[in-house]
């Protein structure tokens, strides 16, 4: 059985980010978590991360593209 929640530690492992970034991104509410325990570690669920991901690729997909835009329409006026 797939584990449903991941520690902040594995989190910024799968993202390839310091465990401070991880947690900013908890922080600031762009990756939902929760708290849970005595000591109140935080808990990634692996959908909620899926979803982040996918949101990431949606952005930057659409910056790549707003660029592209732009670099398109330099090159027009230009010539």
């Amino acid at each position: 059985m797939a584990r449903r929640f991941l520690p902040l530690t594995e989190v910024s492992e799968i993202l390839d980010i310091s465990a401070a970034q991880a947690y900013a991104l908890v922080r600031s509410g762009d990756l939902p978590a929760i708290k849970v325990g005595g000591r109140g570690q935080w808990r990634i669920e692996t959908v909620e991360l899926e979803a982040y991901i996918q949101r990431m690729y949606a952005e930057t997909r659409e910056l790549v593209s707003t660029r592209t835009d732009r670099t398109d329409d330099a090159e027009t006026h230009d010539t």
